[in-house]
């Protein structure tokens, strides 16, 4: 199934033409749960990976045999999603016991070798913002899925860039680490439905100018809307025989009120997991993200995301799954926490090959 994203509430460059200049596009990946083959694009699906070419290692010397078994993540997600909205059988307070007091990798040192995880797998065919080294149509992500690397003790991500049609027997048993360090650096396998749309920039990096011209029209709106409720008596009727009759009624008329539009939630940045477009800077000051080999500022090439979409941003959510919005494998179908909920990866435009850099909110 596809995924549509809804039209913008507003054409914003209609109200703010200057926004024109600060446009680019992203691609929404949309994953949902499932499994892809190899020649797809996928996340933490089976990679189209040479059977004569080396996996990739994190041979640096960390913690490598105490956290959460890989076996047992995917077996707590599936029994929670197979009881959501009912009791935990017995035989399933057992499973989640178990997992509950841990069995590690006891015999993995600190110095071996652990194979790094699958993390998603990009076609150009599928992705219009994909950009990469010329000449290589598919972006293969990876991670060491313990945060204890670099300065910042951060989650390790290698890209591997490659030509599809030179790829000949693709490698059947995929190496994968026993262990993570803990349970949302692991992604559900899940299946993409990629969806172009159209970004402006990140407020905090418009012209004083233009914020402030924003800031004035979003306050009009509210003015507006705040004039319109005045004007309308909103207590409650007396014939109503419970609480819970009332309610009931306030929901319905809470969900009829007109949807309030800010240029930040609904205009601006597309949630979820995607390809290209403008980096959010809401938890912290814009940072400059700059290439360490040539100085040239680097654009996030891949954004994950905890949320397809939250509450402060729920007119992105694609029209397809309006009528699931409280459905977890919608909101969150890969399950991944890092950072503060979202980490960007970002690569120097002007040579993809060049060191890439994180960013995390």
């Amino acid at each position: 199934m596809t995924r549509t994203t809804p039209p913008r509430p507003v054409d914003v460059e209609a109200v703010f033409p200057a926004l024109s200049a600060h446009r680019r596009t992203a691609t929404r990946l949309h994953p949902r749960q499932g499994f892809a083959k190899a020649e797809e694009s996928s996340v933490a699906g089976p990679l189209l990976w040479p059977a004569d070419e080396p996996w990739p290692v994190c041979a640096e010397v960390h913690t490598k045999g105490s956290g959460h078994l890989l076996a047992d993540v995917r077996l707590k997600r599936r029994l929670l999603a197979e009881a959501r909205g009912r009791d935990f059988s017995d035989e399933e307070r057992r499973a989640l016991d178990a997992i509950a007091r841990g069995r590690h990798a006891p015999d993995l040192r600190d110095e071996d070798p652990l194979p790094l995880l699958a993390v998603a797998q990009l076609y150009a065919r599928d992705i219009p913002d994909l950009v990469g080294p010329e000449g290589h149509d598919l972006l293969q992500v990876f991670w060491c899925p313990f945060e204890v690397h670099g300065p910042d003790r951060t989650i390790d991500v290698v890209l591997k860039w490659r030509r599809s049609h030179e790829v000949g027997e693709v490698l059947a048993d995929q190496p994968e680490p026993p262990v993570a360090g803990r349970e949302e650096c692991v992604p559900t396998p899940c299946v993409l439905h990629p969806e172009q749309v159209v970004e402006h920039e990140y407020l905090g990096l418009l012209s004083e100018e233009l914020q402030d011209d924003i800031a004035d029209w979003e306050e009009r709106l509210l003015d507006e809307e705040e004039n319109d409720e005045d004007a309308y008596d909103s207590s409650p009727p007396q014939s109503y025989d419970t609480y819970e009759e009332y309610e009931a009624a306030m929901a319905r008329a809470r969900a009829e009120e007109e949807y309030e539009v800010d240029y930040m939630g609904d205009l601006s940045i597309a949630p979820g997991w995607k390809v290209g477009g403008f980096a959010s800077w809401h938890l912290t000051d814009p940072a400059p993200v700059d290439c360490a080999v040539c100085g040239t500022p680097m654009p996030p090439l891949l954004t994950v995301d905890k949320w397809e979409c939250d509450g402060g941003s729920s007119s992105w959510l694609p029209l397809e799954d309006r009528d699931s919005a409280d459905d977890p494998n919608v909101i969150d179908p890969v399950g991944v926490y890092l950072g503060r909920g979202l980490m960007r990866v970002h690569t120097c435009p002007a040579d993809p090959t060049h060191p890439h850099r994180l960013s995390f909110q």
